[in-house]
């Protein structure tokens, strides 16, 4: 039982609560999402394999993944408590956000950019009991201070690395490593737990933890082989956590 004196946040998804206090610790043993789900039949062999978390991506200007609504909604609708369903959304108007997850109903928004219409206390209200995730790129020592500013206003950040700012956007799924140090910093600062991607696999993810200590693992392309997701690899993954 919390102590009443403790000072906490909460996450709410799939219908149950995580506790964490507001100093946030390194993570030994993160729990792990694997991303860019395409069908049932992966997000059964993802589960099977011991993730905590499935990525579901929608309309994106580039990069891997991406699937149609109604197949993410068929996932979702398929996925058992207390696995976690991401919808990975692009759209920077809080009105089609709500919109867009009332289509795909899964229990948590990740938003790989930023808002631009609306804010994220309008996606709460909207969409109570919904987890919001926000995807914080690190490209630079400022993501340390663009993380710190949001972390009050969502339940978790994800530090990925893209760019938002090319031409054409590179929102995910990129396959390459950022800074670390900078992840780390920001885990140390915030007071939510943080999802760490980018350039993520079998080899190099138990680095990360000791590094960053995440709260998770966001793993997409390095469990992945032409495309598909790797049994083997998921294997590798889970085996050297």
């Amino acid at each position: 039982m919390v102590a009443e004196s403790a000072i906490s946040t909460t996450i709410r998804t799939a219908g149950f609560r995580l506790w964490w206090p507001r100093s946030m610790q390194p993570t030994e043993r993160p729990r792990v999402k694997i991303c860019c789900i395409a069908s049932l039949a992966e997000a059964q062999i993802a589960i099977r394999h011991g993730a905590a978390a499935l990525g579901l991506v929608s309309r994106m200007p580039s990069g891997p993944g991406v699937i149609s609504e109604e197949q993410i909604a068929e996932i979702a609708s398929w996925v058992p408590p207390p696995i976690a369903s991401f919808l990975l959304t692009c759209e920077q108007d809080v009105d089609n956000i709500i919109t867009q997850q009332k289509r795909c109903r899964t229990n948590t928004l990740q938003l790989v950019d930023s808002l631009t219409r609306g804010t994220h206390s309008d996606l709460r209200s909207a969409l109570p009991g919904i987890a919001i995730v926000q995807v914080i790129h690190v490209v630079s020592p400022e993501s340390v201070d663009e993380a710190s500013a949001i972390a009050s206003q969502v339940d978790a950040i994800l530090l990925d690395s893209g760019n938002p700012a090319l031409p054409i956007k590179e929102l995910g799924g990129t396959g390459r490593r950022h800074d670390w140090s900078l992840s780390r910093q920001i885990r140390e600062q915030v007071n939510v737990p943080i999802f760490l991607a980018g350039g993520l696999n079998p080899r190099n993810a138990r680095q990360a933890i000791e590094e960053v200590g995440p709260f998770g693992l966001d793993v997409c392309t390095g469990v992945r082989t032409d495309g598909r997701l790797d049994e083997g690899k998921l294997s590798a993954l889970f085996e050297n956590l």
